[in-house]
């Protein structure tokens, strides 16, 4: 039988903190938390067992691999090297840090019993043993102790906090919390962070007043977390704030993210307040930033406006250029960059306003590191810069100079394939489809496609029976970054909550709901801006305006000229929840028209294989 830490999870519920400890437990089972709003990553609820309880426990995003590898699984014994405890809602939930893998157990030890529920039952007896009373919460030995009410974690990293520090000026920051560790039910706590990402300083206006704002990302090793002060704290730190130093924070309000306006992973976010307290630190262990590297061959299995992390070489650099805004009619500046990697693929990257401006175009083929770029779909697959993202020239990082090895040995020679040249059909619009690949609306039914926990693509040709006509549009950001989010007419104007921007009229943009059918069967699908146009032949502004107007008629007859029109869509399907039932969501990726010449030459072959 495996040595287990026994009298560990009494210790979590008797303490507020729990220090210079490495228990070796046993999982009693791991269960998938969906990351909100198809947002960030993926959590697991870890069972942790001492033998006799049991305890709930979450593992950091970065140990998810060891999940997903079969090493972390039902009945393996482990030993938590670093962790810490947090008290959410009334609940004691172990935060893991680090781990080890200590055995593989194919049943389970003992007969462990719910913690909470055994803790809530000797209150309610009112026992003083394990749940308090006067004598103090039960030891791990059996005995009891009696754990300082309001003692500070001092303990090393293994246990709750990490030991106390000094900042620059002398002053004694108190125990250090990782960022993972952070959530609106804990109290006391510091962090020690490094800036990673400074935005400039944004002014809003609306009926309840004006003011600015700023916001910054802040990493230490456990992950990272997005930080917002407003007015006064504008003036309080943002000139302290710099890229790249590393601070101590704390009495921050630590609350939701707001998924839409960041993509921070985190699901957590800070705000500074009037009580906040920043301290510069001279400690350089805090790491730089963390890449999750997607290769450039794999972009196209990336859904539009999805962010990633991509280095590359820049094999070329456009010159600078402008666009038009549609809102303001005001030049916005935009710089073209191919970047290049091991895969053979060439890929386009935007940037945008200043950094479009000071790019140096001196720089030869420069290794670019990029953090948090959107993922669009323009000629096939490309990149584009936009607010939260970040770029690092000549990283010191292993995987630039793997990169930049590889390139002077072969890759500078290499011939590469674009995006654009490859994935782009002869009409422009999507990627050319073999008849072969093609599936039915049936075989999308019938094989289940969406319902498993990725993401599945598929290509389809259906005909339009229906399109709804009653919401088909929504009105969007008119900033020139591609932005594209739902703005709010405030009475003064458009206002864009993401980029604190506002603008006298907004774009809008399509959001249409199509019923596909072919001999097969029938499937509602969602169709946004670029297939919309496709599909309706108007833009979503010419449309709207017909409707502000009162042409209904010439409104209708749009909608009545799509319908019965034959597409082949590029498709994904992913599952996701309504009133806590499973549904299947489609949304139209790219669309073009049939094809009917190899659609018959392939028809001729399988009538000749017969």
């Amino acid at each position: 039988m495996a040595n287990l830490t026994s009298g560990f999870c009494e210790l979590v519920h008797a303490q507020e903190d729990v220090q210079d400890v490495q228990p070796v437990l046993q999982i009693l089972s791991i269960k998938k938390i969906n990351a909100q709003n198809n947002s960030g990553q993926d959590r697991y609820r870890v069972i942790l067992s001492d033998g006799k309880f049991f305890i709930q426990s979450m593992l950091a995003t970065q140990l998810n691999e060891l999940v997903t590898n079969k090493d972390l699984d039902k009945n393996v014994v482990v030993k938590l090297t670093e962790f810490v405890t947090n008290a959410v809602q009334g609940r004691k939930l172990v935060i893991i840090l680090k781990i080890e893998v200590v055995a593989r157990l194919e049943e389970k030890v003992g007969n462990p019993q719910n913690m909470e529920q055994h803790a809530t039952t000797e209150r309610a007896a009112g026992a003083q043993g394990v749940s308090g009373g006067q004598n103090g919460g039960a030891a791990p030995g059996g005995g009891s102790r009696a754990p300082a009410a309001n003692a500070a974690p001092t303990g090393g990293a293994r246990g709750g906090a990490r030991p106390p520090n000094k900042s620059l000026t002398g002053k004694d920051m108190g125990a250090l919390y990782p960022i993972e560790g952070l959530s609106p039910y804990q109290n006391k706590w510091t962090i020690k962070a490094r800036v990673t990402q400074r935005s400039d300083i944004k002014h809003w206006q609306n009926a309840k007043g004006e003011g600015k704002l700023f916001s910054v990302t802040l990493m230490d090793e456990s992950g990272e977390i997005r930080a917002t002060g407003f007015n006064d704290q504008v003036d309080a730190f943002y000139e302290l704030l710099q890229e790249g130093k590393v601070f101590f924070i704390t009495r921050a309000r630590v609350n939701i993210a707001k998924k839409q306006y960041s993509n921070v992973n985190n699901e957590y976010e800070l705000t500074f307040g009037n009580e906040t307290e920043i301290e510069p630190c001279d400690d350089d262990s805090v790491p730089k930033v963390k890449y999750n590297f997607v290769s450039i061959g794999d972009l196209g299995e990336r859904q539009k406006d999805e962010t990633c992390d991509v280095i590359g070489v820049v094999k070329e650099i456009y010159e600078l250029g402008s666009v038009t805004s549609k809102a303001t009619q005001k030049p916005f500046a935009k710089r073209d960059l191919q970047l290049v990697d091991q895969s053979g693929q060439a890929v386009r990257l935007t940037l945008w306003g200043k950094q479009a401006e000071s790019f140096s175009e001196d720089q030869k083929e420069p290794i670019i590191a990029f953090k948090g770029v959107k993922v669009g779909d323009f000629g096939g697959r490309s990149l584009s810069m936009f607010s939260g993202a970040t770029m690092a020239v000549e990283p010191d990082i292993p995987e630039a100079h793997s990169l930049r090895g590889w390139y002077e040995a072969d890759g500078r020679n290499r011939a590469f394939t674009a995006y654009s040249n490859q994935n782009a059909p002869k009409d422009g619009n999507a990627a050319q489809i073999l008849p072969d690949e093609l599936k039915t609306l049936g075989q999308v039914k019938d094989e289940q496609l969406g319902m498993s926990d990725k993401v599945d693509f598929f290509t389809t040709s259906a005909t339009i029976a229906f399109i709804k006509s009653e919401t088909f549009a929504y009105p969007a950001c008119a900033n020139p970054d591609g932005c594209n989010k739902k703005v709010v007419d405030d009475g003064s104007g458009w206002l864009c909550e993401k980029c604190n921007l506002k603008f006298p009229q907004p774009i809008w943009r399509y959001i249409l709901q199509i019923n596909l059918m072919d001999h097969a069967g029938t499937l509602w699908v969602t169709a946004f801006n670029e297939v919309a146009e496709q599909v309706m032949g108007v833009t979503a502004n010419d449309l709207h305006k017909l409707k502000d107007e009162g042409e209904d008629n010439k409104l209708n007859s749009y909608f009545q000229a799509a319908m019965g029109k034959t597409f082949t869509f590029q498709m994904t399907a992913k599952q996701d929840s309504y009133n806590d039932q499973p549904r299947v969501r489609y949304q139209c990726r790219r669309a073009a028209p049939p094809d009917y010449a190899a659609d018959s030459a392939h028809l001729i072959q399988l009538i000749e294989a017969l």
